[in-house]
């Protein structure tokens, strides 16, 4: 085993400016994202602080994409965080800037080792939204989820750190994204068709009769919807083995982070996967006591146990 990451690369303290910013980060992951906010609870303080300041700048690109702005103004806000961005990287981001956002991701990305890179590829998938593109087969699909959460999980890499094989743990964190992502596809399905989107794979729609899409809560007419929904769970869950591979490489309460979020999502598509059409009345969700529950399991290493024993029994 090689180290890829080995935790801070700068320990000093936050200044008030800072904490305040962080804050700001927390209280937006909190009431955004609260599967994610879940999950990151189970972390320190600094990688807790640094996730939400991750999640507080995708917010805000997700927002200008899913927004009500004209396209050329999204294009125009899209490019203004890209330069943003670009000045987080170069280090101009003053700890008195206005930008709590831009403060907090200042900080983190000084602390960790973080590939901001990854921000720029979730701007470009954000883009792909912008201009209406649609994906004919997974292999496209893939390309998107890869922008817009693949590359999540990879930026949560260099916070999380890491030992293993060099690269392999990039495409682990990769491809857990990919699950998240493909079981977010599925859970919104409904809110999607709303907005005049559908991200399924147009071979995987012709193929089950879903062509025509799922306007007004409904799939078409002699259409095998639950057929498509099982097809896609049987690939997120595909994704989903091969991701929780990354976790015997993190330590415990990184390790218990992924595993609390991954663990959420999974049993999400449990609930997909018994009842198809649940997908089309609303959101599917978990009750706090099922979240607390897996956050429990993840925090006991249970999960990265169990992976760890059947990467031995798989190379025996």
């Amino acid at each position: 085993m090689s180290p890829i990451v080995e935790g801070p690369t700068h320990a000093s303290a936050p200044s008030a400016q800072v904490l305040a910013a962080y804050s700001y980060c927390e209280a937006v992951t909190g009431t955004q994202a609260r599967n994610f906010a879940y999950g990151i609870r189970l972390l320190p303080a600094d990688k807790r602080q640094a996730m939400s300041a991750l999640y507080a700048f995708s917010r805000r690109v997700d927002d200008i994409g899913d927004g009500t702005l004209a396209p050329d103004a999204k294009l125009a806000r899209l490019e203004e965080t890209r330069a943003l961005l670009g000045r987080i990287r170069a280090e101009e981001i003053d700890e008195d800037d206005t930008d709590p956002v831009a403060v907090a991701l200042a900080h983190a990305a000084r602390r960790f080792p973080i590939p901001l890179g990854g921000l720029d590829e979730l701007i470009d998938g954000v883009l792909m939204d912008v201009r209406g593109e649609e994906y004919e087969t997974w292999d496209d699909l893939k390309t998107y989820c890869r922008c817009v959460a693949g590359a999540i999980g990879r930026l949560s890499l260099g916070v999380f750190g890491a030992v293993g094989p060099a690269g392999r743990a990039d495409e682990y964190a990769d491809t857990l994204g990919l699950a998240l992502q493909l079981t977010n596809i599925l859970r919104d399905v409904r809110e999607d068709a709303g907005n005049g989107r559908t991200y399924l794979p147009a071979e995987d729609l012709a193929k089950f009769g879903c062509s025509d899409g799922f306007q007004g809560g409904r799939a078409p007419a002699g259409s095998d919807f639950a057929g498509l929904v099982h097809h896609e769970v049987r690939r997120a869950r595909a994704l989903f083995v091969e991701g929780y591979r990354l976790l015997p490489m993190l330590d415990r309460r990184s390790g218990a982070c992924v595993a609390a979020m991954a663990g959420i999502y999974r049993r999400l598509l449990d609930r997909i996967e018994r009842e198809p059409e649940a997908v089309l009345r609303g959101r599917v969700s978990l009750p706090p006591h099922e979240k607390a529950y897996v956050a429990v399991r993840g925090l006991s290493g249970l999960d990265a146990r169990t992976v760890s024993r059947q990467s031995t029994r798989r190379r025996a």
